[in-house]
């Protein structure tokens, strides 16, 4: 529980860094070694889900260096963690069958970690003068682009379903539904908390991720 406060709330960002490298280690070890089982026993469709787990622990990293921006830390262990708790535990481990609670409750976070990254992205363009907007524009924008994501994982799923054999939307059109339900209603907070915060400029943790992502970036909020 320390561990957790500090990550989010604790003022020195080295120990922000330590946690979310000691997180990406323990994921990449646990992935390495169900690699190497998956490939024992022949289960290819695992070993598929099981890489694509892996690659996406380079992601973050990649999309800061091509494109030059500094994803905040806790972006970055959401998208490992919400990566990890998805396509390894959750398809590979069977949680998704084990607890009925696990589905919804990935969806919820994910709505709520796409829209705060919409609002970030209309926010960036909106302080850099480079589009006029109004407050509920971008959260709008915040809310459309977690839902818009939300409905690409969705076709994914299908995908993998169809080509791979694998079962990944469990009860087909009920699952992909309640699915986007409940991206909508995380999507919906995190619009909800964009706009308290372009209106009063202070909002929970939020404030201080956003003030770190435009001191990291500053060159994307030049006049």
């Amino acid at each position: 529980m320390g561990c957790v406060k500090s990550f989010l709330f604790g003022k020195r960002e080295e120990s922000r860094e330590k946690i979310h490298h000691l997180l990406m280690l323990i994921i990449r070890a646990i992935l390495l070694i169900a690699f190497a089982f998956s490939i024992y026993e022949k289960r290819w469709a695992l070993l598929f889900m099981i890489s694509l787990n892996f690659l996406i622990t380079f992601l973050p990293k990649l999309f800061e260096k091509k494109y030059r921006v500094n994803i905040p830390i806790e972006f970055e262990t959401l998208i490992l963690l919400f990566a990890f708790a998805s396509l390894f535990l959750g398809e590979v481990r069977d949680y998704y069958v084990r607890y009925w609670w696990w589905d919804a409750v990935l969806h919820v976070g994910s709505g709520v970690a796409l829209g705060f990254a919409g609002f970030i992205i209309l926010y960036v363009l909106y302080k850099g003068n480079k589009i006029n907007a109004r407050p509920i524009t971008i959260v709008l924008f915040s809310f459309c682009f977690a839902m818009a994501i939300g409905a690409v994982w969705e076709i994914f799923e299908f995908g993998m379903d169809q080509i791979f054999g694998l079962n990944m939307q469990k009860s087909g059109l009920i699952d992909t539904m309640w699915d986007l339900i409940v991206d909508g209603l995380g999507a919906i907070f995190a619009s909800v908390v964009g706009y308290i915060y372009l209106k009063r400029g202070e909002v929970f943790f939020i404030d201080k991720i956003i003030k770190r992502f435009v001191r990291d970036n500053s060159s994307l909020f030049k006049k």
